[in-house]
């Protein structure tokens, strides 16, 4: 068997998986953001051990776990967790989607190195601004600041004793030449930092370590059970839907939202605000629109009308033409096509017949139109996407997918598996790490179901994205 753990913003998945990579089990425990401050976000790295204890304790209560042959990982990308010379956790960790280095992050963006060698914008919740922060609001941490890991990175260390982090992961910091696949000592030095805080990198699909037995004896897991390199979260999902060769992509539905396409070559198009990043698999790499409030705006709509997110979407029937009703969902900012972090959103448009159902179909036509942009933005690149496969706790909704289908005008594959998205790819990284096999492995779900886009609704869909798209001119101004 081969365990993968993903550690998500609102939760941490355990999954194994038999070696026909048949899905055996899975457990997950809950965890919380902290938000000290307008525009921040954190986590305490305690409570993902605490988290993943919880979910490897439900498993190993239901199964043998002795088999476990190799144990992938994957994770929420840029986090900020810095440790001192003894590895003690120095402060929170600083989240992707904290805004509160907008400033710094605009100033590394105005040094042209950091565009031509990371292939990307620096975005604020990147990890390299977060780290100017601290260096200029908390001096004293930043001082005895010894390594930077990424939230997934840190679970490795409690599993392996070793830090270590990958390709996939590690281009989302802004420190990585992502062209070579290895950290960029001039990109570091502009921050403060050196080689030296770094982890070490692997492949995705490559060895990182063993279990230490400490912590192997925990679950009746073997001591030294490969840990593989394994993947930021959209990476690792990637793989476990099977979008690895180009033309290949999804859409994940999360408490962000992104657009997905692997691609064969390195080809970064920063201008467009377009993620390029490393695949989790060597000599591969990906592009990516990201939106920073995808449930995560439905969650904020269902606490704003006292319901809960499932019974909103269930009730709501077939897929509508657009009212009047129109939702942006900049509840912290958004990344591609915008990069804008002081924007916010909105929900205009209201009259005396906006009922509660009319305000959920604008928030999921709202984050559809993110999509649209996304998607715009995406083929301004070059960048080919020849079919899309459904991902996140957000893909249970029949009315958002066939309203994302029909503002991309592509059609969307649901898989039978359901949400196994990144932890799947992480357990298949462990079994590429265990086993040596390659990227072969990462086969498509068998799909349960295909969403077309609805031809009668794909000229309202269009026009209302255009409201959309002057909305956030407007809301620009005020913001």
């Amino acid at each position: 068997m081969y365990l993968g753990l993903d550690l998500g913003t609102s939760g941490i998945k355990a999954l194994l998986i038999d070696d026909a990579q048949r899905v055996v089990d899975e457990a997950s425990a809950p965890l919380e953001v902290q938000r000290p401050a307008p525009g921040w976000s954190e986590q305490r790295p305690a409570d993902w051990i605490t988290a993943a204890t919880a979910a490897l304790d439900a498993l190993a209560a239901r199964r043998d776990l002795s088999g476990v042959r190799g144990v992938g990982l994957s994770g929420h990308m840029h986090g900020a967790t810095l440790l001192d010379a003894s590895d003690n956790v120095l402060r929170p960790c600083i989240l992707w989607n904290d805004t509160r280095a907008h400033a710094e992050a605009a100033a590394l963006d105005a040094d042209p190195a950091f565009r031509a060698v990371s292939g990307n914008v620096v975005f604020p919740g990147f990890t390299a601004p977060k780290l100017v922060w601290v260096r200029d609001a908390e001096p004293e941490i930043f001082r005895r600041t010894a390594r930077v890991l990424l939230p997934k990175d840190y679970l490795r260390l409690w599993l392996t004793g070793e830090t270590v982090s990958e390709p996939s992961d590690a281009a989302g910091t802004s420190w990585l030449d992502t062209g070579a696949r290895d950290w960029s000592d001039e990109l570091l030095g502009a921050c403060g930092l050196g080689r030296e805080h770094m982890p070490r990198l692997v492949e995705g699909s490559a060895p990182s370590g063993g279990l230490r037995r400490e912590v192997a004896d925990l679950w009746g897991l073997a001591p030294g059970t490969v840990v593989a390199g394994g993947g930021g979260d959209n990476a690792a999902s990637a793989i476990g839907v099977g979008a690895v060769g180009a033309g290949r992509g999804f859409v994940s539905l999360g408490t962000s939202g992104v657009l997905f396409a692997a691609s064969d070559a390195y080809s970064p198009a920063p201008e467009t605000s377009v993620h390029t990043f490393c695949h989790a698999v060597p000599d591969t790499w990906h592009q990516m629109g990201v939106i920073l409030s995808a449930t995560d705006s439905l969650n904020w709509y269902a606490g704003l009308v006292g319901k809960d997110a499932a019974s909103l979407t269930g009730a709501l029937g077939p897929l509508q033409a657009p009212g009047r009703a129109l939702f942006l969902p900049y509840l912290g900012g958004e990344r591609t096509p915008h990069n804008d972090a002081a924007v916010r959103g909105a929900l205009i448009g209201l009259e005396h017949g906006t009922d509660t159902a009319a305000g959920t179909r604008a928030v999921l036509e709202g984050v559809a139109h993110a999509f649209r942009d996304n998607l715009d933005a995406l083929r301004a690149t070059g960048t080919r996407i020849d079919s899309l496969i459904a991902v996140g706790g957000g893909s249970r909704s029949a009315y958002w997918l066939q309203a994302i289908a029909t503002a991309l005008d592509l059609p969307v594959d649901v898989p039978e598996a359901g949400d196994f998205g990144a932890a799947l790819g992480a357990a298949r990284l462990g079994m590429m790490a265990a086993t040596g096999a390659g990227s072969e492995i990462a086969t498509p779900p068998k799909i349960a179901r295909t969403v077309a886009p609805d031809a009668r609704l794909r000229a309202a869909f269009a026009d209302a994205h255009g409201r959309y798209r002057q909305t956030y001119t407007a809301l620009k101004e005020l913001s």
